[in-house]
């Protein structure tokens, strides 16, 4: 070979081992399912936005074992039947590795088993009614669950206020708040708290005052409330406006905003058991914290931390799945990469336990984290002393 031609080659050379190398490296698609419209946009807008600033930062740090991320975010609005429609889009046409999402507990008992079915890991960060990780082994969840979190909750409740008596408020038509209501019936019956008053509402209402009116004639002294964030904010609106002042007593369900922005100072002396606290110092939380207000302007909420933290432990088992381009094989190395991930995250340190088996079968994995108890001071939860 000329001298010349040898250097014309060199450079084709070189080019070819750099595309080689490039082909080599390849896109991991996630599926995203969150309420990015409706009611349900307070909690599922925070949620992509945890999910996006995570991919962000692990695809600047080279991806995983040299993949990036790649995020197919889609709208469930907050809707069951569309919840089901994303889920058969991102697993069928767009051949995701795996679901992130619903955002609400609805829509995942409708969607879930469509993943299952399909041998695909559906990973909820806001789902936290009983039942979720029943309906598969390939249903996780970072979400800590209300019947681990509100027991928590109560007893610090009765000891920071002395209360002797409660009335009880919640949805009945929507899974998230049934739940919470029947872990906060069992808990008070447990800790043999006598309940003056039992309330219940729909989805939608807005005027609580025939409910309020009874609870305030058994002169509790909390108010236990199994709400979303709005319905909630209304109802201690219209509790002050009745002239009572008892303090509330809730779910991660009012661990949004939104709360504030409706209630304001009224919602002062909320109690709320959470996994996260915007007061907590870990240096994880901090740079999360730190991170996010860069980037989106705005303060973070639980919902924002947790699907944060639920991207780096799909991470983390990612580095121990060596990808094969086989779909379905891929789908199931990642199902059994999961269960051994811990992290220590904006959330504090997290790891999975298995759920119960039902009848005998193997389901999903559940979240065995800490409950943090907030209570709400001049419009913002901050830790209780």
């Amino acid at each position: 070979m000329q001298f010349n031609t040898m250097l014309k080659t060199i450079p084709a050379l070189l080019i070819g081992a750099t595309l080689s190398q490039a082909a080599l490296a390849a896109d991991i698609k996630l599926g995203v399912a969150e309420a990015l419209t409706g009611p349900a946009a307070k909690y599922g807008v925070a949620i992509k936005n945890g999910f996006t600033l995570a991919s962000e930062e692990i695809n600047a740090k080279g991806g995983v074992n040299g993949d990036k991320l790649a995020l197919v975010i889609e709208d469930e609005q907050g809707k069951k039947e569309e919840a089901i429609n994303v889920f058969k889009k991102l697993i069928f046409q767009d051949k995701v590795l795996a679901v992130f999402g619903p955002t609400l507990s609805n829509s995942a008992f409708a969607a879930d088993p469509i993943a299952n079915a399909a041998k695909v890991v559906v990973f909820g960060t806001s789902n936290t009614a009983d039942g979720i990780t029943a309906m598969g082994p390939f249903t996780f969840r970072n979400s800590v669950m209300e019947a681990d979190v509100l027991p928590v909750t109560v007893k610090a409740a009765v000891k920071h206020f002395g209360i002797k008596k409660v009335a009880v408020i919640y949805g009945n038509d929507d899974a998230f708040t049934k739940s919470g209501y029947d872990v906060f019936k069992a808990t008070l019956e447990h800790q043999k708290i006598p309940v003056t008053t039992t309330e219940a509402y729909a989805k939608g209402d807005v005027d609580f005052k025939a409910q309020l009116t009874k609870i305030k004639a058994g002169n509790p002294d909390a108010i236990v409330c199994s709400c979303l964030a709005e319905e909630a904010a209304n109802i201690i609106l219209q509790t002050r406006a009745l002239g009572m002042k008892q303090p509330f007593i809730g779910g991660n369900g009012l661990n949004s905003p939104k709360l504030f922005e409706i209630a304001k100072d009224a919602g002062d002396n909320t109690l709320m058991g959470s996994p996260w606290s915007a007061e907590n110092q870990t240096p994880a939380n901090k740079a999360f914290i730190t991170a996010y207000k860069a980037k989106f302007g705005a303060d973070p909420d639980q919902f924002a931390a947790q699907a944060y933290d639920a991207m780096y432990i799909v991470a983390d088992a990612l580095k121990n799945v060596k990808l094969s381009g086989n779909l379905a094989k891929d789908r199931d190395a990642l199902r059994a990469a999961l269960p051994a991930v811990k992290i220590d995250g904006a959330t504090g340190k997290f790891a999975f336990r298995a759920a119960p088996a039902v009848a005998g079968k193997q389901v999903g994995f559940d979240a065995d984290q800490e409950a943090i108890v907030n209570i709400a001071k001049g419009g913002k939860f901050v830790l209780l002393k």
